[in-house]
């Protein structure tokens, strides 16, 4: 009967230090959309996380899906209710859109958190398109607006 209440106990125990609440990522926002980036040109994002849990939190590794994106972070322990960062540089280096994710594995809750880069490159030339289609537009507009006024 002892033995059986031991080991009924030394169980409880285990599991109620294994559901004890530890360190948890809780990152602003997940994933980031960069829009339209020039090609050639690496962008760069941070991502800013609190941890909301009881023990602190160190990042022991932040993986890219890719070559083309270079995540960055700190080793230092964040301790309960403090903040950190994880920055990810996309190289953007080939036309069209990208979407690209960076695993960050650390000693928090969920062990795991993805966090996500998204937009489209576009050429050099393209993007000079852009540039001068608005203020090739705006005399125009401003043009038309001066005509619209009537005399009473």
């Amino acid at each position: 009967m002892k033995k059986t209440f031991s080991l009924f106990v030394a169980m409880f125990m285990l599991v109620a230090v294994s559901y004890a609440q530890k360190g948890v990522l809780k990152f602003t926002k997940e994933t980031h959309d960069f829009g339209k980036v020039e090609q050639g040109k690496p962008v760069t994002h941070v991502f800013e996380f609190k941890n909301t849990g009881t023990d602190p939190i160190v990042i022991n590794d932040a993986q890219a899906s890719c070559g083309c994106t270079k995540p960055s972070f700190s080793r230092e322990p964040i301790m309960p209710g403090k903040s950190g960062s994880i920055s990810a540089t996309y190289n953007a280096a080939a036309a069209g859109p990208f979407n690209k994710s960076v695993t960050v594995t650390s000693n928090a809750e969920a062990g795991q958190a993805v966090l996500y880069l998204k937009g489209e490159v576009v050429s050099a030339a393209a993007t000079a398109e852009t540039a001068a289609a608005p203020a090739a537009t705006a005399p125009a507009a401003k043009d038309k607006k001066k005509s619209t006024k009537t005399s009473r």
